[in-house]
């Protein structure tokens, strides 16, 4: 079993769970009229994906809990090293107090609270307004690939930013470009740690922030002062967040998609047979509406490798039993947010992970699978993360090689790449692992310098070889 079900829990729908929400009916769904803050839809579910980005130790989790009130490090390794090392997911509510001054107004909520709430100091109501789902990326240099995995499925972001420390650090630089990457517009830096340090460097520090962003994709972001620990500011972070990142525009009509950044065997050791509960994956939907009930395909599913290198690829076939967002029960889930999704599939084939980078969604709606692909990529002037040494600026980027091995990110799927062949701007790969994507997809570029994978580019998917499917 898991170590932890990192909040896509898929609990007993018997439970209490759900009390207070708005009811969702399939019945009377009519998808044409949905939006992003369609009431029936935050009630339970999170509909904007924040990411937490900043160097290791610069409070991301901490951040995280003290808006969510749940804690994302929730692993073994993670608690005794006290550093996120796989993605963490936390969800939260954002209610505006009625009749009082901003930003006193901006109150966070766990996931799961009403949606008649009752401001407990003055006694005046709470309305809902936003229902956010962060995704707490770890800061650690050699966890770069599990940060560009999340970065995958963002709409903004926090960067978080440690006032007792220079000002940046370096995966604060990494993490900010593999955004900008990302073409990632929405961002809002936080200042943390602000009572360790007196008024003047605080404010010293302020203009190093400035100068650092100038110029980048975070020029002109907000600066927001806070102590995630002793959650001084949080309600500005709150405000900054319902006003400053756009809800973001989403597709509903098309056929369901959905990427799995996580999935679990959630069967305790020693289960009887008869008790035994299917494969959950967890993830975010990218288009479309995903409902209970609903037959679905994930690609590209099995893999066999044959004598000469090539793969067969035979798609999982299954069916949404449950849709979870935490501990809220859903009968659909839309775009945005975390969703867990119970299905029938073989709880070994989800366990551990086994699912990540994987596509699930309609059958015959999905993209091909392929192990070759051609791309048009652009390449980092400098290595981003890398203390300089002797005053190098951590090195230059150099070309592509022919034969030389690159990691790649595409969607939430980290996969080695050979390189084949190289002319100008353009490369062909052929993929340790294929992947199921669409032509035109972004990808993201790492190569291995000091022992560690070192962001290095980006690139568009131009064109691919797809992989032979064995339907069922």
């Amino acid at each position: 079993m898991e170590d932890e079900v990192a909040n896509f829990e898929m609990g007993d729908e018997e439970c209490n769970a759900g009390e207070g929400l708005a009811p969702q009916d399939l019945a009377t769904l009519k998808i044409e009229e949905l939006t992003p803050l369609t009431h029936e839809v935050i009630s339970r579910q999170a509909t904007i994906n924040i990411g937490t980005i900043g160097h290791v130790a610069h409070g991301k989790s901490t951040v995280v809990k003290a808006i969510s009130s749940v804690k994302t490090v929730k692993f073994k390794n993670e608690m005794v090293n006290n550093i996120t090392i796989k993605l963490g997911y936390a969800n939260a509510k954002i209610f505006q107090v009625e009749d009082t001054p901003r930003p006193q107004c901006y109150v966070p909520g766990p996931s799961s609270a009403p949606d008649n709430m009752v401001d407990e100091a003055s006694g005046k109501k709470m309305n809902l307004v936003r229902h956010v789902s962060f995704v707490d990326c770890p800061g650690h240099d050699i966890l770069m690939a599990t940060m560009l995995n999340g970065a995958a499925i963002m709409d903004a972001a926090l960067l978080l930013i440690a006032g007792n420390e220079p000002c940046p650090q370096p995966q604060t630089s990494e993490h900010l470009a593999a955004v900008e990457i990302m073409k990632l517009t929405n961002i809002i830096i936080l200042q943390n740690k602000i009572d360790l340090v007196k008024e003047s460097v605080a404010l010293a520090q302020y203009e190093d922030i400035k100068r650092f962003v100038k110029g980048g994709v975070a020029d002109g972001a907000p600066i927001i002062p806070i102590s995630a620990q002793l959650k001084y500011n949080i309600d500005v972070v709150c405000e900054y967040i319902v006003k400053r990142i756009p809800v973001p525009r989403r597709n509903f009509i098309d056929p369901p998609r959905l990427i799995v950044v996580r999935s679990f065997d959630v069967n305790k050791p020693g289960e009887a047979i008869e008790k035994l509960k299917g494969g959950v994956a967890g993830g975010t939907i990218l288009k479309g509406v995903l409902k209970k009930g609903q037959e679905i395909e994930v690609r590209p599913g099995l893999r066999t490798k044959n004598a000469d290198g090539s793969f067969n690829c035979v798609p999982i076939r299954s069916q949404v039993l449950t849709l979870f967002a935490e501990s809220n029960p859903l009968e659909y889930a839309v775009p945005g947010g975390l969703i867990g999704v119970g299905t029938r599939i073989d709880p070994a084939l989800a366990g551990a992970d086994r699912l990540v980078g994987q596509v699930l969604g309609t059958p015959k709606h999905l993209p091909d699978i392929y192990q070759e692909l051609e791309i048009h990529y652009f390449l980092l002037r400098t290595l981003l993360g890398v203390a300089a040494k002797s005053g190098d600026g951590g090195g230059k980027v150099s070309k592509l090689q022919k034969d030389e091995i690159i990691m790649m990110n595409i969607g939430s799927l980290s996969t080695g790449g050979r390189i084949v062949a190289v002319k100008g701007e353009y490369a062909k790969l052929v993929l340790t692992i294929p992947v199921c994507t669409d032509v035109g997809e972004k990808l993201a570029l790492s190569r291995r310098v000091d022992r560690h994978w070192r962001l290095i580019g980006w690139g568009q998917i131009r064109r691919g070889v797809p992989v032979t499917v064995r339907e069922h």
